[in-house]
């Protein structure tokens, strides 16, 4: 008889999880050696986050108002990540994936791009990511989308076979290469005429 699967939590982040989700940031930076890296505060991910709403206390007799989502809550060009976080059967924050919606244009169907997925080291080798992954290819499949798709750092192997062993099933796209433009070089080629 096989051990049950432990309970654990998955759920979107509220504006509470913003110590949680600039801690997880920071572990992340420090596991991709770049601990000096992290820009993030918790007014950058208040502004930048989509979050979900924070459950309603239940109405006291002297409470008037009723809380609901505000409308900055919503996906937009100015608040375009969610974040998932996984708890522990505990309550411990044990990982997270961020990320945001993207759009294949010959597919013509939306897909998720996920930013960053990660595991506190404690709690790899539970199934957590991949648990993480599931919720998120769930998302894509009940949004009709085409793909999950997200970037992986060529050095980081564990990772790599992890992301191609038969749990997860992903594969490399080695005919495409990213591109980015940032800092003062994103600020010069804006200015161009």
């Amino acid at each position: 008889m096989s051990a049950p699967k432990e309970e654990v939590l998955i759920r979107h982040a509220r504006r509470e999880d913003i110590p949680t989700i600039l801690q997880l940031i920071q572990e992340l930076a420090d596991y991709e050696k770049e601990p000096n890296a992290v820009e993030a505060t918790p007014e950058l991910l208040a502004e930048t986050i989509a979050f979900a709403p924070s459950p309603s206390p239940s109405p006291s007799p002297s409470s008037s108002s009723t809380t609901s989502p505000a409308a900055d809550e919503t996906i937009s060009s100015t608040r375009p990540a969610r974040c998932l976080l996984l708890f522990t059967p505990s309550g411990s924050a044990a990982g997270m994936a961020l990320y945001f919606y993207n759009y294949s244009t010959w597919k013509a169907r939306p897909g998720i791009y996920l930013e960053d997925l990660f595991v506190r080291e404690i709690y790899r080798g539970k199934g957590y990511g991949q648990r993480l992954i599931q919720e998120l290819a769930r998302e894509v499949v009940d949004i009709k989308g085409g793909r999950l798709e997200w970037c992986v750092l060529k050095w980081n192997t564990p990772s790599i076979g992890f992301y191609e062993s038969e749990r997860i099933g992903a594969r490399a796209l080695s005919e495409w290469q990213t591109m980015r433009v940032d800092g003062e070089g994103l600020r010069t080629l804006a200015e161009r005429r």
